[in-house]
């Protein structure tokens, strides 16, 4: 049985933000020190899905390694005949994780195959990624399953809904094992954000950030109020990682500057 872990406590919670290297770095030249020290300064603690080689600049510059990909999203633990090799690259990962200062390791259901059947492919990540969170809690490293739609960026993806997943964490049975909630995936594939996090706040193990249906900044040119979703976490305690993976329009660290100050703003309006 899993207990909740929801973080909360007297007082204003203080949720940590970061924000993913490829989507701010995409298709733009950026001098990574320069911008690293810019991001710390517009007001986030940590940088997701970095470089091996840009780490010791973001540590220097006082940011958190938050976290990084531990294998292929479309080959993933819904395929029985591929766990070994997945179970002996994401130990490599967690391994590397240690060494590097990372603090989790995300990993992936994978395309549908076959028949696509859901509950053979819940057994099938519960079976195979029992023995790496095994290895994880020893090590002393998180791991994050992702949700991501199917509809638009990710093809074929079997844990394109809210419920996979949260069986799939259900399934293992360790808190060492946490979903990743997107909400831009998931506001592509379902909708009803608020509802569903309050009902799956212990199984979140971090937050993803993003416009929909663009995947660009957090304003009033997309349908998701983050505003509200900021407010409702704080109310819930939530306190872990909200990582903004959006596309910038325009100049990068002033879309993520505003996207923390909307994180930090106030919210009472959506403590219903």
């Amino acid at each position: 049985m899993i207990e909740a872990d929801t973080g909360k406590g007297s007082g204003r919670v203080a949720m940590r933000q970061s924000f993913t290297w490829w989507s701010f770095a995409m298709g733009r030249e950026i001098e990574p020190a320069p911008f690293l020290r810019q991001a710390a300064a517009a007001g986030v603690q940590g940088v997701e899905m970095l470089p091996q080689d840009l780490r010791p600049i973001a540590r220097d510059v006082g940011l958190t390694l938050v976290n990084t990909s531990g294998h292929k999203l479309e080959e993933g633990f819904n395929d029985p005949s591929r766990h070994a090799a997945l179970q002996a690259e994401v130990r490599r990962q967690i391994d590397a994780a240690v060494q590097g200062g990372v603090e989790a390791v995300i990993v992936f259901a994978g395309n549908r195959f076959g028949d696509g059947d859901d509950a053979r492919a819940i057994a099938a990540c519960v079976e195979g990624l029992a023995p790496v969170v095994s290895h994880a809690e020893g090590a002393g490293v998180r791991l994050l399953i992702e949700l991501l739609n199917s509809k638009v960026d990710h093809p074929g993806q079997q844990c394109d809904r809210t419920a996979f997943g949260a069986a799939v964490v259900r399934g293992v049975g360790s808190p060492t094992l946490r979903l990743l909630y997107d909400g831009y995936h998931m506001q592509l594939m379902e909708g009803d954000l608020s509802r569903t996090i309050k009902a799956n706040l212990e199984l979140i193990g971090h937050v993803h950030t993003a416009g929909a249906p663009g995947r660009r900044d957090l304003d009033d040119r997309q349908e998701i109020n983050w505003r509200a979703i900021a407010g409702l976490l704080r109310h819930l305690g939530y306190d872990r990682w909200v990582g903004h993976e959006f596309i910038p329009r325009g100049e990068p660290i002033a879309a993520l500057r505003q996207a923390v100050a909307l994180f930090e703003a106030d919210g009472r309006e959506a403590q219903g």
